[in-house]
């Protein structure tokens, strides 16, 4: 566990090379903090022994000036290190922050479904605000009290090794409660940020689905969900403050003995005139000040635990592997033909095959049709194309390039995606249209917006383009949220169309025009439309039959029903319940 903490901290301090002369800036200011307090000390000796005792009345006209000049030194020095370590610990955590959300975004689509967003808004916010306690607060308390503490230990040994012996004795016995509370609180801490990124997804999930939840009269349910996420949250912190609290009335305990040994064994010399008064409250004000800065160290062992619980989770996350990635040397390849070849592709989510031996042939320009019943394997086919997943074994071709020789974005620049979940950002809706091609001019978005039959409820919305849609687009009806994610597709203009039941969830009207937006996006492309609606695939020049991972029929809309087999039922089925 010792070696763990190590290399966590090591880990962390390697986020602080780049600003590494703010923190030195820092550590030679934190010495003029603790030397304020080291001098303070030793001027007791000369204050008690020659102004007190001896009357020397020279030396009190410069008690002022010394006062005031230590306090200026005191004063100017903690406003530099501060200002300067914690700024460096703001930057720090600016990259920890950017590093992990870079590496998030790219992770694996496999990733994101064994993880929820509220956890992984947890780790970036929540875990990384933790760890400023390590980079920023730790930093300056760690090296303006280490120093004193020094410095302070150096004038009572100068004063009086004997003396600081024995206050030092207490310091064993003050390591074994530390190190006991330190473990408990970084437990409780871990458990804590692990019911923080379960209350942050309670969050997440309620204000996404707040339209079903108010439907279905479950605002209650979800206000006890919360509440009950919101105790276990503070179950956990409860705990924490009852060890953070317990460590400083522990050390005080344990000071006091030194304390009082020091005055028993100081007290008897000064009384029997083998030290002076001056050096007996010499080496008392450096021991008295020198658990100040003590205590607090304990203090920081406490927040640091806290910190190494939160680091552990935010470098799970970095060191999470990135399992679909360019390899070394990747193909930059220009606009692609559209030949697309599945050979031999078998894939799982988990243990389960959802593709087995799959292999497809596709002439550029074909529109080929997914059907089949739910869990065939159809949007799984779509992922694997755009290589949000890797295939177990077998190649996915595009005019002859294997898919894992391409480079992502080169592959990507040549496939536009329309999906069943018409995600739009919380922007502007010119934005949203050009989101795939933001160098696009004006004249290019109203010609894809037109050719996507949205134009006319853009213009009759109040600031046209400019308009601001909401929230995942929630301003906006599910067509004309459909239309936009086409006229995106359409501005994109890339040669291979990829459509996950892209009218699904419209009624009557709405497909009816996104249809004819749909044959505008086809035209002149490879294209694989999964669709379970048999009425809008009819046309298409391959209508391919998927069940259980594999093709069991592949032909044209007539000969399949002449063959019988999958097809025909789905197709009785489906028309069957529409008549």
């Amino acid at each position: 566990m010792k070696e763990k903490n190590v290399n966590l901290y090591l880990r962390i301090l390697n986020y602080t090379r780049p600003y590494k002369w703010r923190i030195i800036v820092s550590l030679v200011a934190s010495m003029g903090v603790a030397s304020t307090d080291a001098i303070l000390a030793k001027l007791v000796q000369p204050f008690i022994d020659r102004l007190i005792v001896a009357g020397d009345h020279g030396l009190a006209q410069w008690v002022p000036v010394m006062v005031i000049g230590l306090a200026v030194l005191k004063g100017s020095s903690m406003y530099v290190q501060r200002y300067f370590v914690q700024t460096s610990g703001q930057l720090i955590l600016m990259d920890l922050r950017n590093d992990l959300f870079r590496h998030l975004v790219n992770l694996s689509m496999r990733f994101y479904s064994r993880n929820s967003v509220g956890v992984l808004m947890s780790r970036i916010l929540n875990d990384v605000n933790v760890m400023q306690s390590v980079v920023s607060d730790v930093l300056v308390a760690a090296m303006r009290d280490s120093v004193t503490l020094i410095a302070l230990i150096g004038v009572a040994f100068y004063t009086d090794w004997q003396m600081a012996g024995i206050a030092l004795l207490v310091l064993p016995a003050v390591a074994a409660p530390v190190v006991l509370i330190g473990r408990k609180i970084k437990k409780y801490s871990g458990r804590g940020q692990e019911a923080m990124g379960g209350l942050t997804s309670v969050l997440e999930q309620t204000f996404s689905g707040i339209k079903v939840i108010k439907s279905f009269s479950a605002e209650q349910r979800e206000d006890n969900n919360f509440r009950s996420a919101n105790k276990s949250y503070y179950n956990f912190m409860r705990k924490i403050f009852k060890y953070d609290a317990g460590s400083s009335p522990i050390i005080e305990v344990i000071s006091a003995f030194g304390i009082a040994g020091v005055l028993w064994y100081g007290l008897d010399r000064a009384l029997s005139g083998s030290m002076t008064q001056g050096q007996l409250f010499s080496v008392l004000a450096a021991i008295l000040l020198m658990y100040a800065p003590l205590k607090r160290l304990t203090r920081i062992n406490n927040q640091l635990q806290q910190a190494f619980a939160a680091s552990e989770r935010v470098f799970s996350v970095l060191d999470e592997p990135i399992n679909v990635q360019d390899k070394p040397g990747a193909l930059h390849v220009g606009r692609l033909n559209g030949a697309v070849t599945f050979n031999e592709v078998n894939f799982a989510y988990v243990e389960e095959p959802v593709l087995k031996d799959f292999s497809l042939q596709v002439s550029p320009g074909e529109i080929i049709a997914l059907v089949g019943p739910s869990g065939a394997g159809k949007s799984t086919l779509i992922g694997l194309m755009s290589r949000f997943y890797d295939p177990q074994s077998g190649t996915i071709f595009i005019d002859g390039h294997d898919l894992r020789d391409l480079s992502q974005e080169s592959l990507r620049n040549n496939l536009a995606l329309v999906d069943q979940e018409t995600f739009l950002f919380n922007d502007t809706l010119r934005n949203n249209i050009s989101y795939g091609c933001p160098s696009a001019s004006e004249d290019m978005i109203f010609d894809a917006a037109r050719l996507a039959y949205a134009d006319e409820f853009i213009l009759s919305m109040p600031n046209g383009y400019d308009t601001e849609i909401g929230n995942r687009g929630l301003n906006i009806s599910g067509g004309q949220r459909q239309r936009i994610c086409i006229a995106r597709a359409i501005l994109k203009d890339a040669p291979i169309l990829l459509l996950d039941e892209a009218t699904s969830a419209l009624d009557t009207e709405s497909e009816a025009k996104v249809q004819m937006a749909l044959g505008n996006l086809m035209h002149g492309r490879t294209t694989f439309v999964v669709a379970h609606r048999l009425s809008t695939v009819m046309h298409a020049d391959k209508i391919v039959v998927v069940d259980q991972g594999q093709i069991c029929q592949i032909g044209k809309h007539h000969e399949l029903l002449a063959q019988g087999g999958l097809y025909q039922k789905l197709y009785n089925m489906q028309f069957q319940d529409e008549s």
